[in-house]
């Protein structure tokens, strides 16, 4: 099985000119963490709810005026429509990220979350791993 058949394709999408405001804005209206940021179609990175408080507003940055492209996550970890749930799922541990912009050529088609294959696949136990190594510390001195 692959993600094409589970991902979400209706994404909401903000450009590198967008505020950090505007695009928190975006994930309380679409209840999600994460918004791709896009130039055209083409995936230029992500913002995350992290992004805005942990790198801008806790550095003194004003979100109505700050820019995305300053503190967006560059390169992010993406799948492309045929990646299977089982490659998905080990990028996702991987990385230690919950959702995947999908991405065809340069265009993104939609993301994947891990609840969407948890909901879609019934895969309990797998996606419980997945979210049980994606939720280990990265650095064990904390």
């Amino acid at each position: 099985m692959t993600i094409r058949e589970y991902m979400t394709t209706d994404v909401r999408t903000v450009d590198s000119q967008t505020t950090l405001a505007e695009a928190a804005r975006v994930m309380r209206d679409t209840d999600t963490g994460v918004v791709p940021v896009v130039s055209g179609a083409v995936l230029e990175g992500v913002i995350t709810d992290r992004d805005i408080v942990i790198r801008a507003i806790a550095d003194g940055a004003d979100p109505s005026r700050a820019l995305v492209q300053d503190y967006l996550t560059r390169n992010p970890t993406y799948a492309e429509p045929e990646t299977t749930i089982q490659e998905a799922t080990q990028m996702m541990q991987r990385d230690q990220i919950r959702r995947l912009p999908v991405v065809e050529g340069t265009e993104l088609i939609g993301i994947i979350s891990i609840g969407d294959l948890a909901v879609d696949t019934g895969r309990d136990r797998l996606m419980g791993d997945t979210l049980q190594d994606i939720s280990q510390p990265t650095d064990t001195t904390l």
